[in-house]
């Protein structure tokens, strides 16, 4: 989609997984959590009701298909989906595997410890993972991934 341009800050604390027809998938640069962002690659869209009906739908699904997926690939007790932007305004969604124990449960994820970055190993082993699971739509990014420590 002409014109996109992946915020900054996400373009700093994620890993680029790839692009479905509507968002690009982004996977956040803290091992403590699975979590996926997913960002709809429609230039200046900060609400989700800036979208058209069908990129509406397309998110909804895009999100969904992420969640059932991620659920059970890592066994989550509850997954967390969620829209807020109120630090990086660009349009995007938050879909994080929660289990009940983990560093912050009960409570929402952000502000929450410090963020452990994922070794490369790591990275590479969750990009394996998720690539055996989202083989519907998911398409390669030919960007290379940022925030990933060696």
């Amino acid at each position: 989609m002409s014109g996109f341009q992946l915020d900054q800050r996400l373009a700093g604390d994620c890993i680029v997984i790839g692009d479905f027809p509507l968002s690009r998938m982004l996977l956040m640069n803290d091992s403590r959590y699975p979590w996926i962002i997913l960002v709809p690659r429609v230039p200046g869209a900060e609400e989700v009701f800036q979208l058209t009906d069908s990129d509406q739908h397309q998110l909804l699904k895009e999100s969904s298909y992420v969640a059932e997926k991620l659920k059970d690939v890592f066994s989550a007790d509850k997954m967390n989906v969620a829209a807020l932007g109120n630090i990086v305004r660009q349009l995007h969604m938050h879909i994080v595997v929660r289990r009940s124990g983990d560093d912050a449960w009960p409570g929402p994820v952000w502000g929450q410890g410090e963020r452990v970055p994922y070794s490369a190993e790591q990275a590479a082993q969750v990009q394996q993972r998720l690539a055996t699971v989202f083989t519907t739509w998911l398409k390669p990014v030919d960007e290379e991934f940022s925030g990933v420590e060696s």
